[in-house]
């Protein structure tokens, strides 16, 4: 799938296969603990109409350094045509965490969506779940299924 794109630095794929091309931030930001701040990355896209794009953690960010996406995802629609930009959050208590231009600083997940039409009902058919929410599946090894 073609996406057209007007960026300093294009997205691009560490690996064959990965679902996420790296975004790339386009200023320099400290991030102080505990602290949130709306990173540039200098990036415009036109996506085909019926696809998304999701912005989402690197995950070396976040089990390395406490870094993560407050938002994510975070979605860019077809229709969008402004900067994306990533709202980043540094969960770390006690150290501050750089950006420089070029860091990479999240990852960009492109495809189809579905848009649904929503039908009003009185009742939903049932199911073997249920109303069943959070922890309804019980717990293994301590853990929430």
């Amino acid at each position: 799938m073609d996406v057209l794109i007007i960026a300093p630095e294009v997205p691009a794929y560490a690996h064959p296969g990965d679902a996420g091309a790296d975004l790339v931030s386009a200023e320099s930001v400290r991030l102080e603990p505990g602290r949130r701040a709306l990173v540039a990355t200098g990036v415009r896209i036109a996506l085909p109409e019926g696809h998304v794009a999701f912005v989402v953690p690197r995950s070396g960010l976040a089990a390395k350094h406490g870094i993560t996406v407050v938002n994510s995802p975070g979605t860019v629609d077809a229709g969008y045509r402004g900067e994306i930009k990533v709202s980043l959050l540094n969960t770390d208590t006690e150290h501050a965490y750089d950006i420089a231009p070029g860091d990479r600083i999240a990852q960009l997940i492109v495809m189809p969506v579905s848009r649904a039409r929503f039908i009003p009902v009185d009742d939903l058919p049932e199911s073997l779940r249920g109303e069943g929410g959070f922890g309804s599946t019980g717990y293994q090894n301590g853990v929430s299924a």
